[in-house]
C-alpha cells in the first residue's frame, strides 16, 4: 500500500511539462479576456533559443484552453527587443512580425494549428 501511494505522488510530480522542453522557452507577455461566459482569448508572446518546431508544438500544447476559446501563442528568437504587452484586440505589431518565428493557435474547437513564419510573404 505504501508502495503504491509512493509511486502516485513520483507520477504525480514528475509529469513533463514546459521546463522540460528543448530551447530554454520563456513567456514575454501574457493577456487574456475577462469573459468568462463566452470566449475566452488567450495571447502569448514567448522567446526561445533556435527554431525547435516540435519544441514550440508542445509548448502551445501545455497552454490552458478552454471549451469555444482561443490561444495564440507567438515565438520569437531569444534576446530581441519585444514589446512586454499585448493588444487583445490586433495580432503581432506590424514592427515585430518580421521577427516572429512561428504561431500556435488552438481554436474553439479545440483543433491546432502551427505556422512557421506566419509573417512572410
Amino acid at each position: 500500500m505504501v508502495a503504491l501511494l509512493l509511486w502516485f505522488v513520483l507520477e504525480a510530480t514528475t509529469q513533463p511539462g514546459v521546463k522540460d522542453l528543448p530551447g530554454n522557452p520563456e513567456e514575454l507577455a501574457f493577456v487574456r479576456n475577462e469573459n468568462n461566459t463566452g470566449p475566452v482569448r488567450r495571447i502569448y508572446y514567448v522567446s526561445i533559443q533556435d527554431t525547435l518546431w516540435d519544441a514550440m508544438k508542445s509548448y502551445g500544447g501545455y497552454m490552458p484552453h478552454n471549451k469555444y476559446g482561443n490561444t495564440q501563442v507567438y515565438f520569437f528568437a531569444e534576446g530581441q527587443d519585444l514589446p512586454n504587452n499585448i493588444e487583445l484586440d490586433s495580432t503581432v505589431p506590424e514592427q515585430f512580425q518580421s521577427i516572429c518565428l512561428a504561431r500556435y493557435e488552438k481554436d474553439a474547437m479545440g483543433k491546432e494549428s502551427f505556422t512557421p513564419y506566419p509573417y512572410l510573404p
